[in-house]
């Protein structure tokens, strides 16, 4: 029995405590309910009555929901009375707080503070920034305390509405911080800056200098030099313009095209020069400029994109060549070329009537050496009229007299014909035909044979070594293309951008040819006619291929 006697009491005991645990809570809840007026508390003095003067029940609702801390407390620093939010705010229970010393929450590190601020509060209206403990984070609470002194009928009382400043201070640092970074960014904004104006400024001078340097180039080549910006507004004209037109350097430069170009070429000049804005490719034309005496003259007009990194056009830079003198000259051959051409065609036709009488004489035959010497007339006539009928044909390009029918054709079948009439005439090359399927275009089937051929012929001239010949034909969108492939002495670049020019001949130190150089000229002329593209890849010893496209219908 005397071993359980002080279970039993321990038991009594625990249940006493809980009953005024819950009596505590109860009282608790009362108060922050409002339904609580008054309070009995034990100081040094012994047991002590405070009642709130004026006790209004909602008020007190409204100091438990606030987002700030509320205590009361008296002389002695004891809470009369704790919101939640300050229980909350330090972690300990609200029935641990309320009849506890408000100094033992305080933070040690901020005890004479706080001692200052309620001596001052029980004076006058007060605030100041308090450090609490966190029992919870052992963390120090950075708060704002406003002390204000309450009426109560047992006497004065302190109100302290505690402000939570953890988030402010997090704002603070944080913008502290950003302005640290701010002003770092400002500093090298600055640095930055001051080496771009350096920069700039000599930049400036680099660019003031080199269009010092262009200007004086400009001004001083025998061409006319003008450059216009991407969208082809014209912003220099060189002086050799105002020396040649005779216009004031004050006429507005967009005005002086419209001045000086004559009139038929205007509209061509300006469809031309709108499309090498939009293809963003080169521009060339020949055109008629006024001089200042009132003559026209003709002009070689070219025009070159500039391009940054980016590949992105910053500048158009033209030149304008006089070649007036240059094409009268070509007028002049081109009129003795269609004379004498028109003058040998008669006695050549003569020729060939009297040495088709003489292989044809059946009275007695005739000697192998006579024989033998008409066969080499007839070669060599038939070259002879091939070189007129080539004359012939320049001289009605060049007047614009180069009649075709055209129709709906199998360039396919066309090639493939060309192929075989090729294999006749040179038996000793290897001609291969890599044909395609059919291919339907609008031409005229003479004239593309006679580019064929012209393709093949010029192939053989230049292999005399490697016999094989490649022709192959292929469909790319809405084009056909036939290439002409040999592997012959091939082309430099330099040829390869002059050959398709009248009277151009490839010169070779090993390798000498016959013709005129007019062959491939009246090809690409044909081909232009049929709205189509000829071209040639080549490298140097290593052959070449000559292509043309033509649209397909």
């Amino acid at each position: 029995m005397d071993a359980q006697k002080p279970y039993e009491q321990l038991l009594a005991e625990n249940r006493e405590l809980q009953y005024q645990l819950a009596e505590a809570k109860d009282t608790i809840d009362a108060i922050r309910n409002g339904q609580v007026d008054a309070l009995v508390v034990k100081g040094k003095k012994g047991h002590q009555l405070f009642t709130l003067k004026n006790a209004d029940q909602t008020y007190r609702v409204f100091i438990e929901k606030m987002a700030e801390g509320a205590v009361t407390i008296n002389r002695e620093g004891i809470i009369l009375y704790s919101n939640s939010r300050f229980a909350k705010l330090i972690g300990i229970p609200l029935e641990k707080v309320i009849g506890e010393s408000f100094a033992l929450f305080v933070d040690d590190s901020n005890s004479k503070e706080y001692e200052k601020l309620v001596r001052n509060g029980w004076k006058e209206d007060c605030k100041g920034e308090i450090m609490f403990s966190d029992t919870v984070t052992n963390k120090p609470i950075p708060c704002l305390l406003s002390c204000n002194i309450l009426e109560l009928d047992e006497g004065l009382a302190l109100s302290i509405i505690i402000t939570d400043l953890t988030s402010q201070r997090e704002i603070q640092s944080q913008l502290k911080l950003k302005n640290e970074q701010l002003e770092e960014a400002r500093s090298i904004t600055e640095k930055l800056n001051d080496e771009l104006e350096v920069s700039v400024k000599e930049r400036t001078l680099e660019l003031f200098d080199s269009r010092e340097h262009f200007k004086s180039l400009a001004d001083n080549v025998p061409q006319m030099i003008w450059t216009s910006l991407p969208d082809g507004t014209v912003n220099f004209r060189s002086r050799q313009w105002y020396e040649f037109t005779g216009l004031d350097v004050s006429e507005p430069l967009e005005n002086i095209r419209g001045l000086i170009s004559h009139p038929e070429d205007i509209e061509e000049n300006n469809r031309r020069f709108t499309a090498a804005l939009k293809t963003k490719q080169p521009f060339m034309m020949e055109s008629r400029v006024k001089r200042k005496d009132g003559t026209y003259r003709w002009h070689l007009n070219r025009a070159v994109p500039m391009r940054n990194e980016t590949g992105e056009i910053t500048l158009w830079i033209g030149t304008s060549t006089d070649i007036d003198d240059q094409k009268r000259e070509m007028e002049k051959k081109d009129e003795f070329i269609g004379i004498a051409s028109h003058e040998l065609k008669t006695p050549l036709t003569s020729l060939k009537g009297y040495l088709q009488l003489i292989s044809g004489y059946k009275k007695e035959p005739l000697p192998a050496p006579v024989k033998m010497f008409v066969n080499k007339a007839n070669e060599a006539l038939g070259k002879l009229q091939y070189l007129v009928n080539d004359l012939l044909d320049v001289s009605k390009i060049n007047a614009g007299k180069l009649q075709y029918q055209m129709l709906v054709i199998d360039l396919a079948e066309l090639v493939e014909s060309c192929i075989n009439n090729a294999r006749h005439i040179y038996p000793k090359y290897d001609i291969k035909n890599e044909g395609g399927a059919k291919m339907l275009v609008m031409g005229n089937m003479e004239r593309l044979e006679q580019v064929m051929m012209n393709l093949v012929s010029n192939s053989v001239k230049y292999s005399k070594e490697n016999k094989q010949i490649i022709i192959s034909t292929t469909t790319s969108g809405n084009m056909a293309k036939v290439v002409v492939t040999d592997f012959g002495i091939g082309l430099s670049e330099s040829q390869q951008n002059k050959i398709f020019e009248r009277f151009y001949r490839v010169e070779d130190k090993k390798f000498m040819s016959s013709g005129l150089g007019m062959g491939l000229y009246i090809c690409a002329e044909i081909i232009k006619d049929h709205n189509g593209i000829i071209g040639v890849n080549s490298e140097l010893g290593k052959g070449a291929s000559f292509y043309f496209e033509l649209p397909l219908v």
